[in-house]
């Protein structure tokens, strides 16, 4: 079984990548960084990650996120979290890093959110 399953669904022009397992080095991380970038290279600027059925990320994983973030910001898109478990919402905040995301707990206020 994979380390991380990633289902896409499109809302509007907004893609929503449901992610389920663990964001970890090596399988689960690569599977991620494909997945956006394949995303961004056909042309979908717009992505919300749905990290609800994430039961593990650790570096590589929080390293993943930002390199996504910020290669999707250059392109001129935007990449948002949902549903951010206690436990990944405490690594972001010990990393300072809730404060780059921008987070939501509500689907429809998270698609709401986006330009």
């Amino acid at each position: 079984m994979a380390e991380l399953e990633l289902n896409e669904r499109q809302a509007g022009d907004v893609t929503i990548l449901d992610l389920t397992g663990s964001v970890r080095m090596g399988e689960g991380a690569v599977s991620l960084r494909n997945s956006i970038r394949g995303l961004n290279d056909d042309g979908k600027k717009k992505i919300l990650l749905n990290l609800a059925g994430v039961k593990n990320i650790d570096s590589s994983g929080i390293g993943e996120l930002i390199a996504n973030y910020t290669t999707i910001r250059r392109e001129g898109g935007q990449l948002k979290l949902l549903n951010l478990t206690d436990k990944i919402q405490n690594l972001l905040v010990i990393t300072k890093l809730l404060t780059v995301f921008d987070s939501y707990d509500n689907e429809a206020e998270a698609l709401s959110s986006f330009e």
